[in-house]
């Protein structure tokens, strides 16, 4: 075993790694830029070097950096993570050329599954099924109009060296065809640095199936089963699952199987994922399968399949990378099971799921029936520099039914402020009739439209529920009595901030089935993966304060980049008074009428977090 590993990489993987580090006894590096100075990844590592400024092209991005970072601390070898450089074969073979161990695959398999047409060409050889279509040379628009005519409509224009859904285009009809490819070729050359295309045969219930395959230095692959990741939005997954729902012995065992041959084809060394395409438009059946492509680094989703086999697939990385053979042969694996995981992103459903940024003050995931991998801890900060996602949320239990029960479970009684995220989507997507019972393709999410986006207030049960903790929280202090009358009992009712926006409720005894946490002067309360943070609105003095009365409240967290007035100045409506940039996006305050600048609490450069006061304009007398 090797005895120091330096990890290229941040956030919750760079963390994952170095658990399994440590419990082989391990020494660990960690790399850090400017904006992660104070991250976890470096908190927990025996070491960490600076790499350079915050931007990932300027630090996580540059090969020479990490390499150099790894012979300063004498580290022994190097582990890629997933993302930045893990599929970047001139980089591994630089490590390797720096006297390295590479914990990763030989750059050439690399180099061969980095090509989608040549992948595919390999694949046919290796008698892996793939999908129908076109993969020649022959670019042309009149070569590639009428292979697209002779595949049939509708056809997947995709770039051949593309990835993440860019360079993609979905052609229903042969008149779409020439405007979409050449959208498809401008986006590939602008991405890529290269605007070649193969087409491809569109399914229209297609599921993403995707087999973990392991290989060694002695010649031996196996697989780990399949994974289903079919739930995705604008090509991005979002909930992933093992086993595939619906998936029969005979179906698991020709798809695995094609798994361990496309590994094979090019001499597959340690963890890698072979990714299918079904027509999920019936049964999984071995002949509505087909390879569509090869990621060569461990996956996102890697924690279903340490699940369901109770194998450690860092481990195995790490061993593998030292020499040993696999620790396993394929009759000693099996299936125990089934697991789900859930991506927590820092982001907001309800404003088109942008990212959301700023300090994470209330960050408590409920991880007593759950694994959690995270990057950041309560205190962080997310910034706007890297991937949103903030943590993995991975359930196990007997059935599907269970490991969806144990997450949902878990995103109710978690609770992430002011930072926005995912956990309420999340939860409306594990409660669907359609997901429940498993009948999944990549354009569910789609076609549910704004069914799952959740709402911006909590529900009355839950508001009354807070009024009530709120109220006895209190000393001294009496709900106000409203609707008095005499042939019906009174009301007790109360006026509740909720994120800026003022709500008068009834008062009622504290609910007893919702999360919920004091944080200075107001409770945190998570209903269904969403939380608020709610307030006496007539005990929080201006930061309560609605639009209406004049009061401007940060409506994300961000930084002040220009502030226009002073206090005292007289403005007009529709007036700029601030201006607040959050991911690089601008957004204008203006005043709500006429009047005069009565408070002005920032300045420019500060950061704010959402529901901050900015400005207060009060309206002129006369």
């Amino acid at each position: 075993m090797l005895k120091s590993l330096l990890i290229a990489n941040r956030g919750e993987i760079a963390c994952r790694i170095i658990r399994t580090a440590r419990e082989l006894g391990v020494r660990t590096i960690a790399v850090y830029s400017d904006a992660d100075s104070k991250a976890l990844h470096v908190r927990e590592a025996d070491e960490a070097v600076h790499i350079g400024p915050s931007p990932a092209r300027e630090s996580y991005l540059v090969g020479e950096k990490i390499i150099a970072a790894a012979k300063a601390t004498r580290a022994e070898a190097i582990h890629p993570g997933y993302g930045f450089l893990s599929e970047n074969a001139d980089f591994a073979q630089a490590v390797i050329d720096a006297g390295l161990i590479w914990v990763g695959p030989k750059p050439d398999s690399i180099r061969a599954m980095g090509l989608k047409d040549a992948a595919k060409a390999r694949m046919i050889a290796a008698g892996v099924p793939v999908t129908p279509g076109y993969l020649g040379e022959d670019q042309s628009p009149e070569r590639l109009q009428a292979e697209a005519d002779a595949i049939g409509y509708p056809v997947l224009i995709k770039a051949v060296a593309g990835g993440g859904g860019k360079g993609m285009r979905l052609v229903e009809a042969a008149a779409d065809f020439r405007d979409a490819l050449a959208s498809c070729k401008r986006e590939a050359a602008s991405s890529f640095g290269d605007d070649r295309v193969l087409l491809e045969k569109y399914i229209l219930s297609p599921r993403h199936i995707e087999v973990q395959v392991f290989g060694d230095s002695h010649g031996n692959v196996v697989h780990l089963f399949e994974r289903d990741c079919s739930l995705q939005r604008r090509h991005q997954k979002v909930i992933e699952e093992a086993p595939a729902p619906g998936m029969t012995e005979f179906t698991r065992a020709a798809v695995c199987s094609a798994a361990v041959r496309a590994a094979k084809a090019v001499d597959y060394v340690g963890a890698g994922t072979i990714e299918f395409i079904a027509d999920g438009s019936g049964h999984l059946h071995p002949d509505r399968i087909w390879f569509m492509e090869m990621n060569t680094r461990l996956q996102v989703e890697h924690p279903v399949t340490e699940a369901i086999t109770g194998v450690d697939l860092v481990e195995w990385q790490l061993r593998i990378a030292s020499g040993e053979p696999l620790p396993l042969h394929q009759h000693e694996l099996s299936i125990n099971g089934h697991a789900m995981e859930a991506r927590l992103y820092a982001e907001d459903p309800a404003t088109g799921f942008l990212p959301s940024i700023g300090p994470l003050t209330e960050f408590d995931l409920n991880d007593g029936l759950i694994r959690v991998d995270t990057g950041v801890e309560e205190g962080d900060e997310v910034t706007p520099f890297y991937d949103p996602m903030i943590a993995k949320l991975i359930a196990h239990s007997r059935d599907r039914e269970g490991a969806i029960e144990f997450l949902s479970t878990a995103l109710c009684s978690s609770s992430v402020w002011p930072v926005r995220t995912n956990g309420a989507f999340l939860f409306r997507a594990l409660a669907d009739p359609d997901f429940v019972s498993g009948k999944l393709d990549t354009g569910l999410i789609a076609r549910k439209g704004d069914a799952w986006l959740p709402p911006r207030l909590p529900s009355e049960e839950v508001l009354r529920g807070a009024a009530g903790r709120l109220i006895e929280d209190e000393p001294g202090v009496a709900p106000r009595l409203a609707g008095f009358r005499l042939n019906a009992p009174q009301r007790l009712q109360t006026v509740l901030d909720v994120h800026g926006t003022r709500v008068p409720v009834d008062f009622a005894a504290p609910a007893e089935n919702w999360y919920m946490r004091h944080f200075d002067n107001r409770v945190m309360i998570t209903e269904s993966g969403q939380t608020f943070a709610i307030r006496l609105a007539r005990f929080d003095g201006a930061a309560g304060a609605a639009a209406g009365d004049g009061a401007l409240l940060a409506p994300m967290p961000g930084r002040v980049t220009s502030v226009e007035v002073a206090a005292g100045d007289t403005v007009a409506k529709g007036q700029r008074l601030v201006t607040l940039e959050a991911m690089k996006m601008e957004h204008g305050l203006t005043a709500p009428f006429d009047g005069i600048v009565a408070e002005l609490n920032v300045t420019q450069g500060s950061q704010v977090s959402e529901g901050t006061l900015l400005v207060k304009v009060e309206k002129a007398e006369g």
